[in-house]
Formats: structure tokens, sequence, C-alpha cells
């Protein structure tokens, strides 16, 4: 069971470049495997801060015989959408995550499977016949959607696979995708009978936020966002008032604070034999001068950026989102 965690410190990350008011966050997480009663996970060691995830576990396979397994990294949905807001920032690149894994300190090469999914109904046949790239939001994308035949640019209209910017469904007409890209990259692997496997990951997460203070209304705690934020974040009564401090100033000339979210599912994939034996979680906040708060227990400071929480027998069954607050740059 997780206890209410919030920290107070002069902490910060670089917020992220905010477009429009508000950037979305994408929620990912770690690797899933095939089911196995014979392989444990003995150690899960995951890092989080800003500019990356780390994830390193240790496998142990307790049986006499080797186990064969099937492993995955499903990638967070891309889903199209006339106003984007999503965090992502290599829009043109498959692995836009800048995904990476390592078994027992050797490069893994995976594979990339792709499906473009529209109301629920796999297309994905259907954009490669036409030579119009997955991706929703590449620039080769739009290029390609440009050229598309008269009689195809206005079937995909009709079926809410694009939507015209413009007047009706003319030819020179922008189209946006409303698709939906599901990506997982995946490989084969085998636990050696009696042994330990080690396992690392890397990726870069999509970090969302606002360029102020928006869980407060009128300068007060509360409204349904308040609450929100209050079951998501953990939120103490320290933290909001400081918050409510930080917003006061800014609205007396100074800067804004914004808010960063970092989501991460520690859910993903629990088919390994029994609970974590031993679960390691570092935050790493970045910069000094933000307030920071998520759900944890048994937490500890243990450097000036960095949180550890440590865990045994662990049951990975709520996700993990954290908010920030960093200070304006004159500030940090």
């Amino acid at each position: 069971m997780l206890k209410l965690f919030t920290l107070l410190v002069v902490a910060g990350i670089a917020s992220p470049a905010l477009a429009n008011d508000t950037l979305a966050e994408i929620k990912t997480g770690g690797l899933i495997f095939a089911q196995s009663d014979d392989v444990s996970m003995a150690e899960e060691d995951l890092f989080i801060s800003a500019s990356e995830v780390r994830v390193d576990y240790v496998f142990e396979n307790s049986s006499d015989k080797d186990v064969e397994s099937l492993v995955a990294f499903p990638m967070p949905d891309i889903s199209g959408q006339v106003d984007n807001n999503s965090a992502i920032s290599d829009y043109d690149s498959d692995n836009f995550l800048h995904f990476s894994t390592q078994q027992d300190g050797r490069p893994i090469t995976a594979k990339l499977q792709q499906r473009v999914v529209s109301l629920g109904i796999d297309v994905t046949d259907e954009l490669t016949k036409q030579g119009i790239p997955v991706l929703p939001y590449s620039q080769k994308t739009t290029e390609a959607l440009a050229k598309l035949p008269e009689t195809v640019r206005k079937d995909w209209i009709a079926r809410g696979l694009v939507y015209p910017m413009g007047a009706g469904d003319a030819a020179g007409v922008d189209l946006v995708p409303l698709w939906t890209l599901r990506s997982t990259y995946w490989w084969r692997t085998t636990f050696p009978a009696k042994m330990k496997v080690s396992v690392q990951h890397r990726y870069k997460p999509a970090v969302g936020g606002t360029v102020a203070i928006s869980f407060l209304e009128d300068g007060e705690p509360k409204g349904e966002r308040f609450e929100e934020y209050s079951r998501k974040y953990c939120l103490d009564g320290d933290f909001v008032r400081v918050a409510q401090q930080r917003a006061r100033e800014a609205e007396a000339g100074g800067a804004n604070y914004t808010e960063s979210w970092i989501s991460y599912v520690l859910s993903t994939g629990a088919n390994w034999a029994g609970p974590i034996k031993r679960f390691q979680l570092t935050i790493d906040k970045g910069k000094p001068g933000s307030l920071i708060s998520f759900c944890g227990s048994n937490v500890q400071k243990i450097g000036p950026t960095t949180f550890r929480m440590t865990a045994v027998d662990f049951d990975p069954s709520k996700d993990l989102d954290i908010l920030i607050l960093n200070p304006p740059e004159t500030a940090q």
C-alpha cells in the first residue's frame, strides 16, 4: 500500500517546450515478458528523470531447464488529432522514445511491429498500399497525404482516417491524420536453468506540463482539478501552501511557475513468478528550485536532486505519477 509522500524541496527540472498552454504526458512502462512460473524477478532498479528512464532487471530461472521467452516493449499509442498537444518531441522517427536494450551487457536488436487503427479497425495495409507513412505527425506523412488520389481522399475523410483542414474535401486542403499508431519492439530470449540474467533498457520519457500552476482555483485549493491532483500526486498541506505563495508572487508581477508531469506504468507485464524480491526506485528532480510531489513509501533523499524508495517482495499494483513545479529560469 503506497503511503502519501510529498517532498518540499528546492528542486527542479527543465520545463518542456510548450507550443500551447499544455502538453499531455504519455504514459510508458517497462518490459513485458511471456508468462512463466519458473522465472522470477530478483531485482528491479528503476530510475526516472525528465530526460531519461532507466530500468535494470535481474531475472532468475529457478527451474532445471532453460526457459525461452518472448520479450516486448510496447511504445505508447500515438493518436492523430487536429490540435496536437502530445509531448513527443521526435515525430519523424519510428523509435520516437529512443528506446534501447541490453541483456547481460550485450545490445539487443529488437524487431519493430507497427499497426495503424482507426475507429477500432486495422487500416495498416491501406496506408501501405497508398505509400503513407504510419507516423501521424511526421512531415513525410503530411507530404504523402497531399498526393492521395481524390477518390481515396474522400473515402478516408468519410471514414474518419483524416480530417480536412480547410473548406470541404477538395484537393489542396491539408489532411490531418486521425488514426492511432501502435508500436511494439520485441525479441526472443532464453533464461538459462538455475541462472540469473540481467536486462537493461533505456528511453526518453514524454514529459507533459503547463505554463502555470493549474490546480488552484482563484488561488485556492479547491475544484475538480485540485481534487484530481490530490489523488494522483498525493498533495499535502505544505506543498499546497507553498504553491499558493508562488502563485501569489506571479500575480504580483513575478514569472509563473510551470508544471511538469511524468508518468510510469509500474504494473506493466507482471508475468513472472511471485513478487519482485527487491525493488528500488530513484527519482532525479534535475535542478534546484522546484516543488515535487508523488505517492510513495519509505522514500529518502540520497543526494541534492535524487530521492529513493526501496521495497522487498514488491507487487506493483499502482502506476507512478510525478508532479514537479518548476521555478522561472531566473530563480533556478
